[in-house]
């Protein structure tokens, strides 16, 4: 019986997901997106391309390949047509090879509008969301009362989405928000509405499956699957830092849910984290740089988010934080992104515990989500070198120091946006 291998981000996202799973896909048969909605963004770059990836699975560009948006996605259908669009324009055959969970929940432009009242009546206090309608989604979906892919196909879809909407609408007055004022993609919400209807109408000629039978059945003939996570642990609505979290299950229990396996069919789980720390929007951030050096890390990786445009708040790699991560995920294997951001650091620090309440801890407190704890940090010597396919030794002395403290091998370090900027340190890895 063939395992269901996870992919999943152990930081606050834009680890660097994408790249991976396009790496990787030549040997699934299958890979399935298990939770999020279009506030990810997976970015992927190859022969002088790139794309960005807000819902489809980034094992689209592979011919062989079968892809799944599972149960636990969430999508907007006019925010999934036009990427379809993009794609097909660059000349992916998205329809060939793209399947849908009818189990899916759909986001209505009204959930996109009730995220902005939500954030508008927050002031201060708001949490940073992406303004997709992501968490009103979930909320309806929590609450029984949202409407899925498969509903699209229902004679009585129209009146559902109505019925919805209103209640919406009811919300969104409550909180004294002026919708004429919204634009949703530089668009009325009247306009948008319009098309979205379009799109879900696009959608219906795309194949709405049943994914927890198709994904279950295919383990069953030994195929090869990959469940693709978005966003990151440290974002997860139970384990994250509470309130500034997304709306899902990131975590690699998430997958179970989102796509309908069993926990005994889990294989491998592939964590992925940068070799330094970002976070977007609000939240604490123990290890967060405000200085030059932060900058530099913003500037020279590019840290600014595929989605949002926003900045990208930079810092030193937190390994209690880490720890964490590969314990609520159960790691098997470590990949590590965008180790040449760091190539002209002369010195590198680590935090490897925090100062809280006159204690030195190396663990995360229930008060972390609320407040900064103050990082106690070990300074390791910098590569000071481009990296190409052989590891500088300060490279390998950081790893392994990092292996040393988490108990779990780093197999695969990127060095470059592209695809074929890799160096596998697991020859089992590609096979």
């Amino acid at each position: 019986m063939a395992k269901l291998d996870l992919l999943l981000g152990l930081q606050w996202g834009d680890e660097g997901k994408g790249k991976v799973v396009d790496v990787l896909t030549p040997n699934y048969d299958i890979v399935a997106r298990f939770q999020g909605g279009p506030n990810a963004g997976h970015t992927i770059e190859f022969d002088g391309k790139k794309f960005v990836l807000h819902t489809i699975p980034s094992g689209v560009f592979n011919k062989g390949c079968t892809n799944i948006i599972g149960n636990g996605v969430i999508i907007d259908a006019k925010i999934l047509k036009d990427e379809i669009d993009d794609l097909q324009n660059a000349g992916v055959d998205v329809k060939a090879n793209l399947m849908i969970s009818d189990k899916a929940h759909l986001i209505f432009p009204s959930h996109r509008a009730l995220d902005a009242a939500n954030e508008n009546a927050l002031g201060k206090l708001k949490i940073g969301s992406t303004l997709k309608g992501i968490g009103p989604t979930y909320t309806d979906k929590t609450a029984r009362r949202g409407v899925r892919v498969g509903d699209i196909l229902s004679p009585d879809f129209l009146s559902r989405y109505n019925k919805l909407k209103e209640t919406h609408l009811a919300m969104i007055r409550s909180l004294n928000f002026d919708i004429d004022t919204l634009k949703l993609d530089n668009m009325s919400f009247e306009e948008y509405e319009k098309t979205w209807f379009d799109a879900v109408d696009f959608l219906k000629q795309f194949r709405f499956i049943e994914s927890e039978y198709y994904i279950n059945d295919a383990l069953d003939k030994g195929k090869r699957v990959l469940a693709e996570g978005a966003q990151g642990s440290m974002l997860d609505v139970d384990f994250g830092s509470y309130p500034y979290v997304t709306s899902s299950s990131v975590v690699a229990a998430g997958a179970c849910i989102g796509l309908g396996v069993a926990p005994v069919r889990v294989g491998k789980v592939y964590g992925i984290f940068k070799a330094y720390c970002t976070r977007v929007g609000m939240g604490p951030f123990h290890t967060e740089l405000f200085d030059e050096v932060g900058e530099t890390l913003r500037a020279k990786g590019h840290e600014f988010g595929a989605t949002t445009g926003r900045p990208r708040r930079t810092g030193w790699l937190d390994l209690p934080a880490l720890k964490y991560a590969c314990i609520i995920n159960g790691v098997t294997n470590l990949m590590m992104m965008k180790s040449d951001v760091m190539n002209d650091f002369e010195e590198i620090k680590v935090a490897t515990a925090y100062e809280y309440d006159g204690k030195v801890i190396d663990y995360l407190p229930y008060e972390a989500a609320k407040i900064n704890l103050k990082p106690v940090y070990t300074t390791l010597k910098g590569w000071n070198c481009n990296i190409t396919d052989i590891i500088p030794n300060e490279l390998e002395q950081y790893i392994g120091f990092i292996e040393n403290y988490l108990g779990v091998p780093v197999s695969f370090v990127s060095y470059g946006p592209d695809r074929t900027e890799n160096i596998v340190r697991d020859p089992e890895l590609l096979k």
